[in-house]
Protein backbone atom coordinates (compact mmCIF):
# COMPACT_ATOMS: atom_id res chain seq x y z
CA UNK A 1 0.00 0.00 0.00
CA UNK A 2 2.86 2.44 0.94
CA UNK A 3 5.22 2.09 -1.82
CA UNK A 4 8.90 3.45 -1.34
CA UNK A 5 8.00 6.61 -3.36
CA UNK A 6 11.41 7.96 -1.44
CA UNK A 7 11.05 11.11 -0.31
CA UNK A 8 12.06 13.08 -3.19
CA UNK A 9 9.23 15.76 -2.39
CA UNK A 10 10.23 15.91 1.38
CA UNK A 11 13.98 15.59 1.85
CA UNK A 12 12.59 17.59 5.27
CA UNK A 13 10.23 16.01 7.51
CA UNK A 14 9.20 17.45 10.52
CA UNK A 15 12.37 19.57 10.45
CA UNK A 16 14.85 16.89 10.09
CA UNK A 17 15.70 14.79 7.34
CA UNK A 18 16.18 11.78 9.35
CA UNK A 19 12.71 11.31 9.83
CA UNK A 20 11.86 10.97 6.20
CA UNK A 21 12.65 7.46 6.14
CA UNK A 22 11.38 6.11 9.47
CA UNK A 23 8.38 4.70 9.98
CA UNK A 24 5.81 6.49 11.88
CA UNK A 25 5.37 4.10 14.78
CA UNK A 26 9.10 4.33 14.89
CA UNK A 27 9.41 8.25 15.98
CA UNK A 28 9.08 9.67 19.50
CA UNK A 29 6.59 12.66 19.41
CA UNK A 30 6.56 15.05 22.73
CA UNK A 31 3.14 16.19 22.75
CA UNK A 32 1.14 19.00 23.83
CA UNK A 33 -1.31 17.85 27.00
CA UNK A 34 -4.65 19.44 26.55
CA UNK A 35 -2.87 21.99 24.31
CA UNK A 36 -6.28 24.23 23.74
CA UNK A 37 -5.89 25.33 27.55
CA UNK A 38 -3.84 28.43 28.01
CA UNK A 39 -3.55 31.08 30.58
CA UNK A 40 -2.55 31.62 33.85
CA UNK A 41 -5.38 29.68 35.64
CA UNK A 42 -4.88 26.67 37.58
CA UNK A 43 -7.00 24.46 35.59
CA UNK A 44 -4.73 25.73 32.52
CA UNK A 45 -2.64 23.67 31.04
CA UNK A 46 -0.61 25.46 28.71
CA UNK A 47 1.24 28.84 28.83
CA UNK A 48 1.05 29.38 24.62
CA UNK A 49 -1.36 29.01 22.11
CA UNK A 50 -1.82 25.93 19.59
CA UNK A 51 -0.30 27.78 16.68
CA UNK A 52 2.69 28.39 18.93
CA UNK A 53 3.27 25.20 20.12
CA UNK A 54 3.06 23.88 16.82
CA UNK A 55 5.83 26.77 15.47
CA UNK A 56 8.60 25.46 18.43
CA UNK A 57 8.09 22.06 16.84
CA UNK A 58 5.22 20.16 18.96
CA UNK A 59 3.97 17.91 16.47
CA UNK A 60 1.49 15.88 18.76
CA UNK A 61 -1.73 17.71 20.56
CA UNK A 62 -4.31 16.22 22.97
CA UNK A 63 -7.76 17.92 23.85
CA UNK A 64 -10.36 17.45 25.44
CA UNK A 65 -14.08 17.51 23.92
CA UNK A 66 -17.60 18.12 25.22
CA UNK A 67 -21.17 18.86 24.04
CA UNK A 68 -21.91 22.80 23.91
CA UNK A 69 -23.28 23.63 26.79
CA UNK A 70 -25.34 26.03 24.83
CA UNK A 71 -25.87 23.79 21.28
CA UNK A 72 -26.08 19.88 21.94
CA UNK A 73 -24.97 19.78 18.26
CA UNK A 74 -21.88 21.36 18.53
CA UNK A 75 -18.36 20.24 20.50
CA UNK A 76 -16.34 22.11 22.37
CA UNK A 77 -13.07 21.96 24.05
CA UNK A 78 -13.97 21.70 27.70
CA UNK A 79 -11.77 20.74 31.10
CA UNK A 80 -13.95 18.27 32.40
CA UNK A 81 -16.90 20.68 32.29
CA UNK A 82 -17.58 23.41 30.29
CA UNK A 83 -18.26 25.09 32.99
CA UNK A 84 -14.87 25.62 34.36
CA UNK A 85 -12.60 26.27 31.14
CA UNK A 86 -14.34 26.08 27.41
CA UNK A 87 -11.52 27.22 24.85
CA UNK A 88 -14.01 27.17 21.64
CA UNK A 89 -15.23 25.14 19.37
CA UNK A 90 -13.49 21.65 18.12
CA UNK A 91 -14.43 23.13 14.71
CA UNK A 92 -12.22 26.49 15.40
CA UNK A 93 -9.09 24.85 16.86
CA UNK A 94 -9.02 21.75 13.81
CA UNK A 95 -9.28 25.04 11.49
CA UNK A 96 -6.15 26.48 13.52
CA UNK A 97 -4.30 23.46 12.98
CA UNK A 98 -5.38 23.29 9.22
CA UNK A 99 -3.75 26.69 8.70
CA UNK A 100 -0.67 25.28 10.02
CA UNK A 101 -0.84 22.51 8.12
CA UNK A 102 -1.24 24.36 4.66
CA UNK A 103 1.48 26.33 5.25
CA UNK A 104 3.61 23.66 5.77
CA UNK A 105 3.77 20.77 3.33
CA UNK A 106 6.60 18.52 5.15
CA UNK A 107 4.73 18.53 8.64
CA UNK A 108 3.15 15.67 9.93
CA UNK A 109 1.27 16.36 12.59
CA UNK A 110 -1.02 13.97 15.38
CA UNK A 111 -4.32 14.49 16.94
CA UNK A 112 -5.46 12.86 20.41
CA UNK A 113 -9.25 13.85 21.34
CA UNK A 114 -11.12 12.78 24.13
CA UNK A 115 -14.87 11.78 24.10
CA UNK A 116 -16.03 12.35 28.07
CA UNK A 117 -19.84 12.64 26.64
CA UNK A 118 -19.91 9.40 24.59
CA UNK A 119 -20.61 11.85 21.17
CA UNK A 120 -21.48 10.18 18.22
CA UNK A 121 -18.83 9.76 15.71
CA UNK A 122 -20.53 11.60 13.24
CA UNK A 123 -20.63 14.45 15.48
CA UNK A 124 -16.47 14.38 15.08
CA UNK A 125 -16.68 13.52 11.62
CA UNK A 126 -18.86 16.66 10.93
CA UNK A 127 -16.13 18.91 13.10
CA UNK A 128 -13.67 17.59 11.03
CA UNK A 129 -15.19 17.98 7.50
CA UNK A 130 -16.74 21.50 8.31
CA UNK A 131 -13.19 22.79 9.00
CA UNK A 132 -11.55 21.55 5.90
CA UNK A 133 -8.84 19.44 8.03
CA UNK A 134 -10.25 16.14 6.74
CA UNK A 135 -8.07 16.00 3.54
CA UNK A 136 -4.85 15.94 5.28
CA UNK A 137 -6.15 12.55 7.69
CA UNK A 138 -4.53 9.28 6.99
CA UNK A 139 -6.74 6.29 6.61
CA UNK A 140 -4.36 2.92 7.56
CA UNK A 141 -4.47 0.18 4.26
CA UNK A 142 -5.77 -2.02 7.92
CA UNK A 143 -7.27 -1.16 10.96
CA UNK A 144 -5.40 -1.92 13.22
CA UNK A 145 -2.74 -1.01 11.24
CA UNK A 146 0.38 -3.29 12.90
CA UNK A 147 3.10 -1.80 14.27
CA UNK A 148 5.40 -2.69 11.85
CA UNK A 149 3.12 -1.77 8.56
CA UNK A 150 2.94 2.20 9.29
CA UNK A 151 4.13 4.35 6.48
CA UNK A 152 7.30 6.35 6.50
CA UNK A 153 6.89 10.19 7.64
CA UNK A 154 8.12 10.82 3.69
CA UNK A 155 5.56 8.21 2.68
CA UNK A 156 2.77 10.58 4.61
CA UNK A 157 3.55 13.51 3.24
CA UNK A 158 4.09 12.83 -0.53
CA UNK A 159 0.66 11.53 -0.19
CA UNK A 160 -0.35 14.45 1.22
CA UNK A 161 -2.01 12.49 4.25
CA UNK A 162 -0.16 14.40 7.25
CA UNK A 163 -2.59 14.14 10.18
CA UNK A 164 -3.23 11.03 12.44
CA UNK A 165 -6.30 11.18 14.16
CA UNK A 166 -6.82 9.26 17.19
CA UNK A 167 -9.82 9.14 19.77
CA UNK A 168 -10.20 7.77 23.30
CA UNK A 169 -13.84 6.09 23.01
CA UNK A 170 -16.53 5.92 20.58
CA UNK A 171 -14.08 5.75 17.09
CA UNK A 172 -15.77 3.67 14.35
CA UNK A 173 -14.34 3.71 11.28
CA UNK A 174 -17.02 1.90 9.27
CA UNK A 175 -18.54 5.45 9.85
CA UNK A 176 -15.59 7.81 10.16
CA UNK A 177 -12.61 5.89 8.57
CA UNK A 178 -10.08 8.35 9.79
CA UNK A 179 -10.80 8.44 13.48
CA UNK A 180 -8.72 5.85 15.11
CA UNK A 181 -9.44 3.48 18.24
CA UNK A 182 -6.47 5.39 20.12
CA UNK A 183 -6.15 2.02 22.70
CA UNK A 184 -6.45 -0.61 19.67
CA UNK A 185 -2.79 1.35 18.48
CA UNK A 186 -1.57 2.78 22.16
CA UNK A 187 -1.29 1.97 25.61
CA UNK A 188 -0.59 4.95 28.15
CA UNK A 189 0.86 5.05 31.26
CA UNK A 190 -0.80 6.56 34.67
CA UNK A 191 -1.51 10.27 34.39
CA UNK A 192 -2.00 12.87 37.14
CA UNK A 193 0.72 11.85 38.43
CA UNK A 194 1.70 13.79 41.70
CA UNK A 195 5.52 12.14 42.19
CA UNK A 196 7.85 14.75 40.58
CA UNK A 197 10.37 11.93 40.32
CA UNK A 198 8.08 9.91 37.52
CA UNK A 199 9.36 6.58 39.00
CA UNK A 200 6.96 4.64 37.00
CA UNK A 201 6.02 3.57 33.41
CA UNK A 202 3.37 1.08 34.01
CA UNK A 203 0.04 0.35 31.95
CA UNK A 204 -3.21 2.40 33.08
CA UNK A 205 -5.10 2.50 30.50
CA UNK A 206 -6.66 -0.27 28.62
CA UNK A 207 -6.32 -2.09 31.76
CA UNK A 208 -4.14 -4.99 31.79
CA UNK A 209 -3.17 -4.52 28.36
CA UNK A 210 -0.42 -6.16 26.68
CA UNK A 211 2.29 -3.62 25.62
CA UNK A 212 3.03 -6.22 22.15
CA UNK A 213 2.27 -4.48 18.76
CA UNK A 214 0.91 -1.15 20.86
CA UNK A 215 2.22 2.32 21.25
CA UNK A 216 2.70 4.02 23.99
CA UNK A 217 2.13 7.39 25.63
CA UNK A 218 3.65 8.59 28.53
CA UNK A 219 1.73 10.87 30.87
CA UNK A 220 4.42 12.89 31.64
CA UNK A 221 2.78 16.24 33.31
CA UNK A 222 3.24 16.92 37.24
CA UNK A 223 0.14 17.96 39.29
CA UNK A 224 -0.09 19.31 42.73
CA UNK A 225 -2.86 18.14 45.21
CA UNK A 226 -4.53 21.55 46.43
CA UNK A 227 -6.74 20.34 48.95
CA UNK A 228 -7.96 17.44 47.28
CA UNK A 229 -8.08 19.09 43.48
CA UNK A 230 -5.12 18.44 41.40
CA UNK A 231 -4.03 20.97 39.30
CA UNK A 232 -0.48 21.05 36.70
CA UNK A 233 2.23 22.01 38.73
CA UNK A 234 3.39 25.04 36.73
CA UNK A 235 6.27 25.82 38.86
CA UNK A 236 7.88 22.72 38.97
CA UNK A 237 7.42 22.48 34.73
CA UNK A 238 11.11 23.75 34.07
CA UNK A 239 12.46 20.70 35.73
CA UNK A 240 9.58 18.25 35.07
CA UNK A 241 10.34 19.19 31.27
CA UNK A 242 14.09 19.04 31.17
CA UNK A 243 15.65 16.82 29.10
CA UNK A 244 18.38 15.23 31.74
CA UNK A 245 18.26 14.97 35.50
CA UNK A 246 16.06 13.87 38.29
CA UNK A 247 12.03 13.78 37.22
CA UNK A 248 13.07 14.94 33.59
CA UNK A 249 11.65 13.39 30.30
CA UNK A 250 14.84 11.56 29.56
CA UNK A 251 14.57 10.11 32.93
CA UNK A 252 11.34 8.61 32.82
CA UNK A 253 11.78 7.53 29.23
CA UNK A 254 14.89 5.51 30.63
CA UNK A 255 12.51 3.84 33.14
CA UNK A 256 9.72 2.58 30.32
CA UNK A 257 12.81 1.75 27.92
CA UNK A 258 14.12 -0.63 30.53
CA UNK A 259 10.50 -1.64 30.36
CA UNK A 260 9.26 -2.21 26.71
CA UNK A 261 13.24 -2.46 25.05
CA UNK A 262 11.95 0.43 22.89
CA UNK A 263 11.49 4.27 23.66
CA UNK A 264 7.81 5.84 24.07
CA UNK A 265 6.39 7.05 20.87
CA UNK A 266 4.70 10.00 22.52
CA UNK A 267 5.73 12.05 25.91
CA UNK A 268 2.43 14.64 26.38
CA UNK A 269 3.75 17.53 28.69
CA UNK A 270 1.79 20.61 30.25
CA UNK A 271 3.19 24.02 29.70
CA UNK A 272 5.16 22.81 26.76
CA UNK A 273 7.19 26.22 26.39
CA UNK A 274 9.18 25.34 29.95
CA UNK A 275 12.12 22.76 29.98
CA UNK A 276 13.78 21.68 26.78
CA UNK A 277 10.94 19.24 25.07
CA UNK A 278 12.36 19.33 21.54
CA UNK A 279 16.34 18.84 22.91
CA UNK A 280 14.53 15.62 24.96
CA UNK A 281 13.02 14.78 21.85
CA UNK A 282 15.98 14.18 19.58
CA UNK A 283 17.28 12.53 22.27
CA UNK A 284 14.48 9.84 22.16
CA UNK A 285 14.66 9.63 18.63
CA UNK A 286 18.31 9.24 18.58
CA UNK A 287 19.48 12.60 16.88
Amino acid sequence: MYTAVAHTAAQVCNGRSEYCSRSYSAVSFVGSHDSAFVGELPQQNQNIDVTAQLNMGVRFLQAQTHHSLINKDVLELCHTSCLLEDAGTLQSYLSTIKTFLDANANEVVTLLLTNGDSVDITDFGNAFAKSGIDRYAFVPASNPLPLGSWPTLGQMISSGKRLVVFLDYGANTNKVNYILDEFAYYFETPYDVTDSNFSGCSIDRPSGASPSGRMYIVNHFLDVDIFGVKVPDRTAAGTTNAATGKGSIGAQASVCKGLYNRAPNVVLLDFVDKGNAIKAQDTLNGL
